[in-house]
């Protein structure tokens, strides 16, 4: 199905008890951790989206009660000196989930058919090469056994000014904003016919896309991390690990349970 980003813009406030459930998809992610934890089992959380969409906003709330030992959030700008002497998925590799663990990028290998097409640092003949390589590259996570999400997080351009304009009014949201943000504003339609095309290319059976409308900052969060919980909660057993009989036997002793 062809992705349209105009589909998502209703911006439709959440009426849920927010708090409330989102303390209960929290309570769900944590367990859903801990099943990858015992069941040694990868994933991959991804997202993409404009500036000021929310995507950190996600995120914080994604981790809020995961073990940090055992997940990662991967903040992606651009290329080291280093990284540039590499093909362009080489500090993805270096970044990709061990074991039981889940890797969290806050942008990602998409770059080269967004920001790098749109700025021109890339060619035309490696972005456009790159969206076989992405395919690939993302086929392989997912047929090793790690599960793979594909966010994107959309808002209208009036929504985005809204935000932009409340971090130059906040002090303490000022480092949150920078001449990035609007020059990439003033390119929004180049950008859009960029992301147009990458939906194309990459919403793929294997690796899917799925947009989030973020026009109601606590809609998004919640959809976010529900449809996180499910792909997620899809990957692993979710019965809980049995007590080691031996750990038993001692604490039983230890805590005179006998």
């Amino acid at each position: 199905m062809t992705i349209h980003l105009a589909d998502y813009e209703d911006g439709d406030e959440y009426d849920g008890k927010y708090k409330h459930d989102l303390a209960a998809l929290q309570k769900r992610l944590e367990h859903i951790q801990v099943a990858h934890i015992v069941g040694g089992t990868r994933a991959i959380v991804m997202f993409e989206g404009w500036d000021a969409a929310g995507k950190g906003g996600i995120i914080q709330r994604l981790s809020a009660e995961w073990d940090p030992r055992n997940y990662k959030v991967w903040p992606i700008s651009a290329p080291t000196a280093d990284e540039k002497a590499h093909h362009f998925l080489w500090r993805f590799w270096n970044r990709l989930p061990a074991n039981g663990n889940i890797a969290v990028f806050d942008r990602s290998w998409y770059g080269r058919v967004l920001v790098e097409r749109v700025e021109g640092f890339a060619s035309e003949t490696e972005w456009r090469h790159g969206y076989d390589e992405i395919n690939a590259f993302e086929a392989q996570q997912v047929e090793s056994g790690t599960t793979l999400i594909k966010l994107f997080i959309h808002t209208t351009q009036k929504e985005q000014d809204r935000r932009l304009e409340a971090r130059l009014d906040d002090p303490w949201k000022h480092w949150k904003t920078g001449l990035d943000d609007f020059h990439n504003r003033s390119r929004r339609d180049e950008y859009l016919e960029a992301m147009a095309e990458m939906f194309a290319r990459t919403d793929t059976a294997t690796a899917p896309w799925t947009v989030i409308d973020g026009n109601d900052k606590k809609a998004a969060r919640i959809a976010a991390l529900t449809l996180i919980a499910d792909r997620l909660e899809a990957g692993v057993s979710m019965v809980p690990p049995p007590l080691d009989p031996k750990v038993k036997k001692v604490a039983e002793k230890a805590l005179g349970l006998r």
